[in-house]
């Protein structure tokens, strides 16, 4: 028997089961498919992120893959263009936008090195209930055998579409319709920082990511998802010379390296995190339009506070309920801005955040904190400080 078995092997998954050894549990972590496998993904890690990939010694591996630091990031819209970057956190400015097939290794390798049992290509398809409790899962092996593992805890990190979830009965608490529809690949010879590109009913973003290749992602309206998915290449070319002609220009200098990737099916969504036995994190609890890139981190942020509520609470049921409802609570207060913040952008309706920003021009330290709003290093009651609003009232 296990004391915690966690379901998905991604961003959420192996840092919460890593995270679980290295607190001197047993812990059982599987995996739909074998690693390294690419996945759909925006990439970016902000700088909270960055942090804790550093505090959990594996910030180096990260590097030593080979993925281009990132310290400039731009914004353009409507005529206003802001350059800077977020504020640091914990001491890290510098960020990343691994591939998958880099970053997901590494995350696994690092549960593995804490003593977690990592089994791949492990298909599971149902929990085992004792009365009201999830106390177990049952899964197929990779030679197709039917296997029934118990615990204490089992962990949902399996995504948006969780399978604990709906094994579990988690019902989603909040809930709003999909915004955005979005595709992207990989250009060679494009030299990019980290790029934004707001317009009417579009959004572009161009990332450095490993191999020295950039990441460029278009943005539709999901209105227009069923023209797009039709005629994807023109769509896409035709959105980025519109929005970003600068780039544009960059990206058909340069040459595209792998096929066009996307998907319409973008939920908006907070479920019910916690019951008996079972306990959700990442997407599975959580997900939000890409457009603000915040899934990843996000992940990693939920990890870690899972990890620190069930301490060593985890055989104490009195005190390992309290601290699940904590968690839960700190899901809503941590992320349900983030998650409005989100909303807002993938409506792609610029005007009065633009307005607002081209006040900015000229103020780099606002310029920055505004930065850091989005990758989490500075509230927003504390980005509307004296300072920006003392800047608002003169314009």
């Amino acid at each position: 028997m296990y004391d915690v078995v966690v379901i998905g092997a991604r961003c959420a998954g192996s840092p919460a089961a890593m995270l679980f050894a290295r607190q001197g549990y047993r812990v059982l972590l599987l995996e739909k498919v074998r690693f390294p496998q690419d996945t759909l993904s925006s990439h970016y890690i902000h700088q909270p992120g960055v942090a804790l990939l550093d505090g959990w010694g594996l910030l180096d591996r990260l590097r030593d893959a080979g993925c281009r630091p990132i310290d400039h990031q731009s914004y353009e819209a409507l005529g206003v263009r802001l350059d800077g970057f977020s504020l640091p956190a914990d001491g890290h400015r510098t960020t990343y936008a691994p591939r998958r097939f880099v970053l997901d290794p590494v995350l696994a390798d690092g549960a593995v090195a804490s003593g977690v049992d990592f089994q791949e290509s492990c298909t599971v398809n149902d929990l085992v209930h004792e009365d009201d409790r999830v106390v177990g899962v049952r899964y197929t092996t990779p030679g197709g055998a039917e296997a029934t593992e118990r615990a204490r805890l089992v962990v949902g990190a399996d995504g948006m579409r969780s399978l604990v979830a709906r094994k579990a009965g988690a019902e989603k608490v909040v809930e709003h319709p999909r915004m955005t529809c979005t595709y992207y690949s990989y250009w060679a010879d494009v030299p990019s920082h980290f790029e934004l590109y707001e317009g009417p009913g579009r959004w572009i973003g161009a990332i450095p990511t490993n191999d020295d290749l950039t990441l460029i992602m278009a943005y539709f309206p999901q209105s227009e998802f069923a023209e797009v998915r039709t005629a994807v290449e023109p769509a896409f070319r035709q959105a980025v010379r519109d929005t970003a002609p600068d780039l544009h220009e960059r990206m058909s200098a340069g040459r595209r390296v792998e096929q066009l990737y996307g998907t319409g099916h973008q939920e908006n969504f907070f479920r019910k995190a916690y019951g008996p036995g079972w306990v959700l994190v990442g997407d599975a609890v959580h997900h939000k339009d890409s457009i603000t890139a915040r899934g990843i981190t996000d992940a990693f942020l939920q990890a870690q506070s899972l990890t620190d509520h069930v301490g060593d609470r985890l055989h104490d049921e009195p005190a390992l309920n309290l601290e699940l409802k904590r968690y839960e609570k700190d899901l809503t207060d941590d992320f349900l801005d983030l998650y409005r913040g989100a909303l807002n952008v993938a409506e792609l309706e610029p005007g009065r955040l633009t307005e607002m920003l081209g006040k900015l021009v000229g103020h780099q330290s606002l310029i920055d904190r505004y930065f850091s709003t989005l990758s989490g290093a500075c509230s927003i009651d504390d980005f509307y400080n004296d300072e920006l609003l003392a800047v608002l009232d003169q314009s």
